[in-house]
């Protein structure tokens, strides 16, 4: 499963960059002269369960005029500002996340609270959208909460189509951040119930982790369920 989530993952960075060498090699989008390519926006958008951005859009050759055509024809459906969804795929129903998740960049993560509702083991709602950006990321966006925590490659994996931080690694975070303790207890049961993590795992990552989350997790016990 870890190898096949790194590939999914290389895959996309892989079409993000040819869109992105696209732009390098050309002289500001003068490419747009032989036309939009209408193949290479959908790989990238199939990437992204049919999620776009515009500047992605523009680098497959997409004028502003040709973007507001598609949407007026109903190829494309315009989502958010600058965001757009080809409408042969179904909207999600984290569309939110991957909106905030094409605002701050490709090499963003979905991360804290919201991974906690991407991955259903939680009831909390989410007062901004969590996401983890590199440390070089300086803009601030309405409604996102930027963090710039380090991540290892084996602390990312895929769901819904969106990049997002392992179930563990969102436990830890949540747990580092402050969630109350009951939250993380649960978030801690359902994840076990579910099969997304096991016991094991969860006392191993944790003692590697310390902190407030190890102390969290010395006190589970699984043994009679739900506490």
């Amino acid at each position: 499963m870890f190898l096949r989530t790194k590939k999914l993952l290389f895959v996309k960075q892989a079409i993000y960059d040819k869109v992105c060498n696209t732009l390098v090699n050309t002289e500001g989008y003068a490419h747009m002269k032989d036309g939009p390519d209408y193949q290479l926006l959908y790989e990238v958008a199939e990437s992204q369960s049919g999620y776009f951005a515009a500047h992605q859009a523009r680098a497959c050759g997409f004028s502003w005029e040709r973007l507001s055509s598609n949407v007026k024809n109903g190829r494309f459906m315009r989502v958010r500002h600058g965001i757009y969804r080809l409408t042969q795929f179904p909207g999600s129903a984290f569309e939110d996340l991957f909106v905030a998740w094409l605002r701050t960049g490709p090499d963003s993560v979905i991360s804290h609270e919201s991974a906690l509702a991407l991955y259903e083991i939680s009831d909390i709602l989410p007062t901004a959208i969590h996401i983890i950006v590199p440390r070089t990321a300086s803009r601030r966006r309405k409604g996102i909460r930027q963090h710039t925590h380090q991540l290892n490659s084996n602390e990312v994996t895929s769901r819904e189509g969106l990049p997002v931080t392992t179930v563990l690694r969102t436990l830890a975070d949540v747990a580092s951040v402050g969630l109350p303790e009951e939250q993380v207890r649960l978030a801690i049961y359902e994840a076990i119930e579910r099969g997304l993590t096991s016991e094991d795992a969860l006392r191993l990552y944790a003692h590697k982790r310390g902190g407030r989350f190890g102390n969290i997790v010395k006190g589970i016990d699984t043994s009679g369920g739900k506490r």
